[in-house]
């Protein structure tokens, strides 16, 4: 059978399963079983596949139809136009924080000392040591594991000399004496109750809900800032949709200051940002 008959196959059968990207995904995963790209996948549509090809796309179709992840089944995703390695120990990467990434490109003047909270596959730190040559960067996580795919996309991406990786939960595990010129964080802020797709199941829930309302922590991100804030540093927090007041009045009651919720490209609040020091105006355009 070629590949197109593959697919053709193929991307009627994820639909059935509820997943809106069928022929998409299909496409992904056939080009994976044969170690290809999509491109080069296309011309050979009418190439026969191989029989183990075929058997490996076969497993991989049943694993998207009970809807893991395609990131999980490839094992990669693009962030910042960058792929990264992602599995089961870090949260698969999304476009909507990359807004969290360019806020942070126009606030942090070089040289720059940066600490990222929740690191995960480190898709924030390596994108941010791409942009910002001058910065050096400490990234945090929890997870041991999801610190060992951070340290290899910092090696794949050629920024590990400019990262420093500590395990810890928040701010534990830092120097007491450690200060930032800014901190980012994407950290877990879902709730029960809030609607989520069947694929999240398969991420790590560690990384993805915090408490009652959401903002468990993020409220200690926020009352932990100010001491770790240079003066006028700022913080970035990526949010969810319904929190952006709640998250504001955590902010203020933390004392930094001009906290504002910078919209994504969909028109949601997807950021805060937060200043230490007395209010001065600060610019995002």
């Amino acid at each position: 059978m070629d590949a197109a008959a593959l697919l053709a196959a193929a991307a009627p059968r994820l639909a059935v399963a509820g997943i809106d990207s069928a022929r998409l995904d299909a496409e992904l995963l056939l080009a994976h079983a044969l170690g290809l790209d999509r491109t080069r996948l296309y011309a050979r549509l009418r190439d026969a596949v191989a029989d183990d090809a075929a058997a490996r796309f076969a497993a991989l179709l049943m694993r998207r139809a009970r809807r893991e992840p395609v990131a999980y089944l490839t094992g990669e995703q693009e962030f910042w136009s960058l792929p990264f390695e992602v599995g089961p120990a870090v949260l698969i990467p999304r476009p909507e924080t990359e807004l969290l990434v360019e806020l942070a490109g126009r606030l942090a003047p070089p040289p720059v000392a940066i600490l990222d909270v929740g690191t995960g596959s480190g898709c924030i730190a390596v994108a941010l040591a791409r942009e910002l040559e001058a910065a050096r960067i400490t990234a945090t996580d929890l997870s041991p594991d999801a610190l060992a795919v951070a340290r290899r996309n910092a090696a794949r991406h050629g920024v590990a000399a400019r990262l420093s990786f500590v395990a810890g939960d928040v701010y534990a595990g830092l120097p007491a004496a450690a200060r930032f010129d800014l901190i980012a964080s994407n950290p877990p802020y879902l709730a029960p109750g809030d609607a989520v797709s069947p694929e999240l199941a398969f991420e790590p829930g560690a990384a993805l809900w915090a408490g009652a309302d959401g903002l468990d922590v993020i409220r200690r991100l926020l009352a932990g800032a100010p001491p770790r804030l240079r003066p006028g540093g700022h913080l970035l927090v990526e949010i969810g949709a319904a929190q952006a007041e709640p998250v504001r009045a955590l902010a203020q009651a933390s004392g930094l200051a001009e906290a504002r919720v910078v919209a994504d490209l969909a028109g949601l609040p997807r950021v805060l940002v937060a200043r230490a020091g007395p209010a001065t105006p600060t610019r995002l355009v």
